[in-house]
């Protein structure tokens, strides 16, 4: 902890804190198997890590954190495995959503969700109604999402729209698709992060990602707290961020 908090003094003394810093999960499975453990166990280890993230995203004073929990090619895992990260899921909000709330924790889920079952459906909706009036903090948390997927339906409701004559095909420009997002109303993330080594970034967030500072850490995601979060950060504070233009 001591660690930890000497980072974060870093991190605040440094200033140009993120707004927005995403993180693709990844590494319970390889967690797990290095133990010899069924996968679950890591899938339940990375819940831990999710809670010690949030607490470090609020210490630090970041406005979004979004976690890639479950994609849509996640539906095609083994039976057994889908079941019990559902199963986590709904844990999840069950232990959590009170507390969230007291910290002023906005949870917002993003994805297909008409793909959930009923109980964890009811169990996403009811934690939106409850921390809908929080601002501390928006937690977004893709549940069965693809950002090709996201991409086609926002392409959709663009074509929808103009054919009902409500936009013409010169107001189809990037905000308006942008608008037509998952994502709507929050800022692109300034900083993602993918952990356990892998260089990829899986489908996730494919449009706001344009110029987006990448950072890829090799610890599994069970094993990944404030610490490694606030080392992601010290090193996003060190890029010189140009967005295509050329530094002063």
């Amino acid at each position: 902890m001591g660690a930890a908090n000497e980072l974060l003094a870093r991190v605040k003394a440094q200033g140009a804190i993120p707004r927005h810093v995403a993180i693709i999960m990844d590494g319970n499975g390889r967690w797990a198997r290095e133990r010899m453990l069924p996968r679950p166990v890591g899938h339940r280890e990375g819940m831990k890590s999710v809670r010690e993230v949030v607490e470090a995203a609020l210490e630090a004073g970041l406005e979004v954190l979004s976690l890639f929990a479950f994609s849509q090619e996640n539906w095609q895992r083994p039976a057994l495995e889908v079941s019990a990260l559902m199963s986590l899921l709904e844990e999840y909000i069950a232990k959590e959503a009170r507390e969230l709330d007291e910290q002023g924790v906005r949870v917002v889920f993003l994805g297909d969700l008409d793909r959930l079952g009923p109980a964890q459906r009811r169990a996403v909706d009811g934690v939106m109604a409850q921390t809908a009036h929080n601002a501390k903090l928006v937690l977004n948390l893709f549940i069965s999402y693809g950002s090709r997927a996201e991409l086609v339906r926002a392409a959709r409701l663009l074509a929808e729209d103009v054919a009902a004559g409500k936009l013409s095909p010169a107001q189809v420009d990037e905000r308006a698709l942008s608008e037509r997002l998952f994502t709507a109303g929050c800022p692109d993330p300034d900083l993602l992060i993918r952990t356990s080594g892998e260089m990829r970034i899986s489908n996730f967030l494919l449009w706001q990602l344009a110029y987006t500072e990448l950072y890829i850490s090799p610890v599994l995601w069970p094993d990944f707290g404030r610490a490694e979060l606030y080392k992601a950060i010290l090193d996003f504070q060190s890029r010189d961020r140009r967005f295509g233009r050329v530094s002063a």
